[in-house]
């Protein structure tokens, strides 16, 4: 484990170095560390934010001098602490498994809705139907949220439909688009620039700022893709 600054005012714990090499496990260890802080609740650390390989530790100083901590001692304070809680997870919290929410997301990939369908299909050459049976088949897990609110990058994308981003990204992508990027697939969860192939819509509201959680989904959940008619998406939508 490595724990080093990220500005004045937050730290990064690196629980792997490598995600490619078995991604199950790297995003499983990144959740143990991730929720044992979290039990730990250690004085100042405000926010944790888990990612592929690591669990950003953002924090207040004035909390933590509050605590009884010389400003110049405060990294110091804090990384002593997160060590402490990791040290302590042991083989038996390293074998520990959380349960995992399973969330369907019903997508259409209606051709208005598929941007890049035919891209993907001849990067893979596939017909555009092989591609829908083998993207809404396949199982998938979230291993971060990121880029805008709510922006699941979930692993699990089966390997021939693997396709590069454009190199030119769209100005604007719409809300709900599922996509392909790389390795892997995700949702834009509001309308915002893209460089990801597009392939289908969901009319679920992946981010609602009004909704207690805000995100729809989060790292560790299992996702299912569910096909739907164009008559659906519009009635979900409602």
């Amino acid at each position: 484990m490595e724990i080093v600054p990220l500005g004045d005012s937050a730290l990064i714990v690196r629980v792997r170095d490598r995600f490619e090499d078995a991604p199950d496990e790297a995003l499983n260890e990144v959740l143990r560390t991730f929720r044992r802080l979290q039990d730990a609740a250690i004085p100042g650390v405000i926010e944790l934010v888990p990612a592929y390989t690591t669990v950003a530790v953002f924090f207040d100083p004035l909390q933590i001098m509050a605590a009884g901590t010389e400003p110049n001692e405060l990294l110091d304070w804090l990384s002593e602490r997160i060590d402490a809680v990791v040290a302590a997870i042991g083989d038996r919290g390293r074998a520990e498994v959380f349960p995992a929410r399973v969330v369907e997301i019903p997508v259409c990939y209606d051709p208005e809705f598929a941007l890049d369908l035919e891209r993907v299909a001849q990067h893979a050459q596939m017909s555009p139907n092989e591609i829908i049976d083998l993207h809404s088949t396949a199982k998938y897990r979230v291993n971060c949220i990121g880029f805008t609110p709510g922006f699941p990058y979930l692993s699990g994308l089966p390997k021939k439909l693997a396709t590069p981003r454009h190199a030119e990204p769209r100005k604007k992508i719409p809300a709900g688009s599922v996509a392909i990027g790389g390795a892997q697939t995700g949702i834009y969860p509001q309308q915002s620039p893209g460089g990801w192939n597009v392939i289908g819509r969901t009319p679920l509201r992946l981010f609602d700022a009004a909704r207690k959680p805000p995100v729809l989904l989060r790292a560790g959940d299992r996702v299912r893709f569910r096909v739907i008619t164009r008559a659906e998406f519009e009635s979900l939508k409602r």
